[in-house]
């Protein structure tokens, strides 16, 4: 291959794996090997000026852009660091420092590098007005109604105490900061830039929760926490209990010419600020923080992935200046993931409640991050196919930032030894025997025999009862395994045809559980529609597209009766939700389970009291919500909005009908609205409209 050929090669992988880390927070590669790639493309780029293009991956930076939220230019342009993997290239980076300041003696600020979402925080007058995403350096995301649900992000300065440093473990100075008076005056605007993350406590709770529900998981923090920031409801973001550290401050009149200081003042005004930050004023400080912390951070309740070097002056950051990416003051140490070698002695198979067939590694014991691992996720068919794997291979085994164990790579120290048969994806079921199905558009292989394999049969029993369906909390996994082993269920269906004397044994022994129990399912009769149809287990119907389902076709009859188009009217619902309901009610088994749900006297259409409070006031109008409310949250006026036949959207347009603007309605918004004659409706004025 050519080195224009590999050119071209680098340019199109690097900007999909730009779409996969950005768009999709779905990184396919890891951080060190995206980096690798770069490199490879800046070097070759270079000896090939002639072959310069504006769009290269090494010319922009990446964008996070989605299209829910305004897209908001920053004052300031959020630049990356350039990364580095090793302790000369951070010698390196001292001394160009040295010689750009022509040998003026400067100090170093150390850092953690923090693995979340970087965020930009506008002040005015010690209130928050303002949160913005990285975006693409130049403009990002408005996300201040998902900022304000974070408890650690003031939303007005003096409001709160100061946040004390703390030591680090007496290890002095070097690796704390040492806690200052509070500073009590604060610039009239000022933007300050940190991180946005989920704790590792949050985030295994978050894929607990995922896992028992079989949603995907997430596979690290830095993903949970930007999938939760992107969500359009505030209610999830609040739920999940993101945290944010701050790191830099802008503006005009800032309290100190050193960063470090300013920080400790932001610090004093009841700012985040992580207390292991320090002043280096040597190489070898640099280097003692760095190897302190590649040890240390593994006990620390968030994820790093690094460590932040920065000049501490602003004087002479000035002096320093940029590159076109990124600043010439300040660098980022990466942290090599964690890996250790075993041996892969065999692939299993599980099926979970939609049928989906997950490969499952099991390998010698191995100790990685402080946990014993001995099994580890294979995803599907492709990932399989890609690692080459044969049984008895030494394989990589990594956690890094993430918390689930993943095999990366087949260790090549072991490349000469001779390999075992290589591992096959299976073509039927394991447990029930039936043949594989691929869906077009999915990587998982499913067992279609829904009714008749016996982890879907308990998989879907187990989620028809649980808290957020049905709520019949008395039926745990093993009493549903027990019922269905003895051949009391099949189905859910099933479950309201249980008697007393089913339950309570020969003796009778267990009369009272049994009486608690038939009490709960009578009870759960009375659960509402929407409920009921996301305790059905369909297919991409959760509880949100649930409710929008039952809110748009009012009964189960309607819903099955409706076609395509129909679906695709609905706002929020696409294509892969349609058909999976659609196919869902052509099947024969499904339609019987249905008619016998409606025979046991459960919820299949929309009850009186919600049809009653709906009306058609909103019907053809589409409504931009911005700003905050004294009389509903943001959330209760788009169901209020969709419950009047209206329909939300996060950005104006010509399309728009008007914007419910409740206070600090966003500016940018409202100079649209302006430009493009949107009417601005108060709460007060939309509530008298859809009540009138």
């Amino acid at each position: 291959m050519s080195e224009q050929e590999r050119i071209a090669q680098l340019r199109a992988e690097l900007h999909r794996n730009n779409y996969n880390y950005y768009v999709l927070n779905a990184p396919a590669i890891s951080d060190q090997d995206f980096d690798a790639l770069l490199r490879e493309l800046q070097e070759l780029e270079a000896h090939h000026p002639e072959l310069f293009d504006p769009n290269s991956p090494t010319q922009r930076v990446g964008s996070d852009l989605s299209n829910k939220f305004e897209s908001v230019e920053h004052q300031y342009p959020m630049l990356s660091l350039a990364n580095t993997y090793n302790r000369e290239e951070v010698r390196q980076f001292y001394e160009r420092v040295s010689e750009g300041l022509a040998g003026e003696p400067f100090e170093i600020c150390c850092e953690l590098k923090f693995d979340g979402l970087s965020i930009s925080l506008v002040y005015e007058d010690g209130r928050l007005v303002r949160a913005v995403t990285r975006g693409d350096g130049v403009r990002g995301d408005d996300v201040t109604a998902n900022i304000r649900t974070i408890r650690t992000i003031p939303l007005q300065l003096g409001s709160q105490a100061p946040m004390p440093a703390v030591a680090a473990d007496g290890q002095g100075d070097l690796f704390a900061a040492p806690a200052l008076e509070p500073v009590v005056s604060w610039p009239q605007r000022f933007e300050i830039r940190g991180e946005v993350l989920m704790p590792w406590a949050s985030f295994e709770a978050l894929n607990i929760e995922r896992e028992a529900e079989e949603e995907p998981l997430f596979a690290n923090p830095r993903n949970a926490a930007s999938g939760t920031l992107k969500s359009k409801q505030t209610a999830i973001v609040a739920k999940r209990k993101l945290d944010a550290y701050l790191y830099y401050l802008l503006g005009e009149d800032l309290p100190a010419e050193g960063h470090y200081e300013n920080m400790e003042a932001a610090r004093s005004w009841g700012f985040k600020v992580s207390n292991h930050m320090c002043k280096a004023r040597t190489l070898d400080e640099v280097f003692a923080f760095i190897d302190y912390w590649d040890v240390e951070r593994k006990n620390l309740p968030i994820a790093t992935d690094g460590i932040v070097l920065k000049v501490n002056s602003l004087r002479q950051q000035q002096t320093l200046g940029m590159t076109a990416k990124s600043p010439r003051w300040a660098i980022a140490y990466k942290f090599q993931a964690e890996q250790a070698s075993t041996v892969l002695r065999e692939v299993t198979f599980q099926v979970g409640r939609t049928g989906a067939v997950t490969p499952v590694a099991n390998m010698d014991p191995v100790q990685l991050s402080g946990t014993i691992v001995r099994r580890a996720t294979l995803h599907n068919a492709d990932f399989v196919a890609q690692l080459d794997l044969h049984v008895g291979d030494h394989v990589l085994v990594e956690k890094g930032g993430e918390i689930i164990p993943k095999i990366v790579a087949v260790d090549e120290a072991f490349a000469h030894q001779p390999r075992g048969p290589k591992v096959e994806f299976i073509n039927r079921c394991p447990e029930c025997g039936a043949e594989l199905v691929r869906y077009e558009g999915e990587a998982a292989w499913y067992c279609p025999n829904e009714t008749g394999c016996p982890p879907q049969i308990k998989g879907r029993i187990e989620h028809f009862v649980s808290r957020r369906a049905m709520n019949i909390d008395t039926l745990g996994p093993e009493t549903i395994e027990d019922f269905v082993s003895r051949g009391l269920i099949r189905n859910y269906a099933d479950l309201y045809g249980l008697q007393v004397d089913h339950l309570s044994g020969a003796n009778d022994s267990r009369i009272r559980s049994a009486r608690k129990t038939i009490k709960a399912i009578e009870d759960s009769r009375q659960v509402p529609f929407e409920r009921v149809l996301f305790a059905m287990g369909i297919r991409f119907v959760g509880e949100s597209v649930a409710k929008t389902l039952t809110r748009n076709f009012k009964t189960i009859d309607a819903l099955a009766q409706a076609s395509l188009d129909d679906f695709l009217q609905i706002n929020g619902i696409g294509t892969a939700i349609a058909e999976s309901v659609i196919q869902w009610f052509r099947n024969s088994d499904n339609l019987r389970l249905v008619e016998r749900l409606r025979g046991y006297g459960l919820q299949l259409q929309l009850s009186d009291d919600v049809l009653s409070q709906q009306s058609d006031r909103l019907a053809g109008r589409t409504i931009v919500i911005s700003g905050v409310f004294a009389h509903h949250s943001r959330d209760e006026y788009k169901a209020l909005i969709e419950q009047h036949g209206g329909k939300n959207t996060g950005s104006i347009s010509a399309k728009t009908s008007f914007i419910l603007a409740g206070e600090n309605m966003g500016p940018a918004k409202l100079e649209k609205a302006q430009k493009l004659g949107v009417a601005i409706i108060h709460e007060d004025e939309f509530l008298k409209m859809i009540e009138d």
